[in-house]
């Protein structure tokens, strides 16, 4: 079976990148489910992935491989920031992010927006003991490997 090409891979990483933020934001306009501080900085990875995809479209193909690669390196990041989140969730470890540990509003003050425990998991999924943290996990890392196999079986004609 013949790879895709660079720009058709480019598109690929975009459209799923765009996709798992529209699953966070449908999450959170349509379901009403708040975010913590750590759920809004693992939606980051996947802009850059967006913005390194279209790239990937729009210029020759051995700087759209590099491009690819580096989201491919964004998405493992993001796997490793969501770990992070599913410990701080389980309770391994504080979250390194102060917004995340400091104490609820005392009376009469009013936070600007609401907030969520960093602690404090969310199933998406009705029965399904998977928080959005650890599906979040599992679909960078999922990602990032399919990205990495394409552009490791496509080596051989990167000239």
């Amino acid at each position: 079976m013949k790879n895709p090409s660079h720009r058709s891979a480019g598109v690929i990483a975009a459209g799923l990148a765009l996709a798992a933020l529209a699953v966070a934001y449908f999450a959170e306009f349509h379901l009403m489910l708040v975010p913590c501080p750590l759920c809004l900085l693992e939606r980051w990875p996947y802009r850059v992935v967006i913005a390194l995809g279209l790239v990937a479209c729009l210029v020759p193909r051995v700087p759209a491989r590099w491009a690819l690669w580096l989201a491919a390196v964004a998405l493992l990041g993001d796997a490793a920031i969501a770990f992070v989140h599913i410990g701080v969730e389980y309770r391994w470890w504080v979250s390194p992010l102060p917004e995340c540990n400091i104490a609820p509003p005392s009376f009469g003050a009013m936070p600007l927006h609401p907030a969520k425990p960093c602690d404090d998991p969310t199933f998406l999924i009705p029965g399904l003991k998977l928080s959005m943290a650890f599906m979040n996990m599992l679909f960078a890392l999922s990602f990032a490997a399919g990205l990495s196999a394409y552009l490791w079986s496509s080596r051989s004609t990167a000239a």
